[in-house]
């Protein structure tokens, strides 16, 4: 049950906003396979005075179209697994909406089934761990 925030400069269209949201997921659902009903994502803008970032920090150029990812999602998955992630959603949203790879920027924070209540403060995926 991963979570997505995605954070980018204000200004963007809707539709635009929405590609990424959809290229997220899309990635998270062919590459680490979470179930395609499994989408919650926040899209936070930001003025420009509030979204600071190094233009070439580790040698890599960034525009004003910086796009910045952070999925919250269950410990457990390969190495591989977690590059092979960064490498589809990069790729995706260079398709659509048209971001530069340089403007992708993504960071993953890794938790536990008990970390989770979705609804009704109960945490159902401890059940189905318990169960399996």
């Amino acid at each position: 049950m991963p979570t997505s925030r995605i954070a980018l400069r204000r200004g963007k269209s809707a539709q635009y906003r929405r590609a990424i949201s959809d290229a997220v997921h899309q990635a998270l659902v062919e590459v680490i396979g979470i179930p395609a009903e499994d989408h919650f994502h926040l899209i936070d803008e930001y003025e420009a005075e509030n979204f600071i970032y190094h233009p070439s920090y580790l040698d890599i150029a960034r525009t004003d179209d910086l796009v910045i990812i952070n999925i919250t999602l269950r410990a457990g998955r390969s190495r591989e697994l977690r590059v092979q992630l960064h490498k589809k959603i990069a790729g995706l949203l260079a398709e659509n909406p048209g971001v530069r790879p340089q403007d992708v920027f993504i960071y993953l924070v890794e938790n536990d089934y008990a970390d989770w209540s979705v609804g009704n403060g109960d945490a159902p995926l401890m059940k189905l761990l318990e169960e399996h």
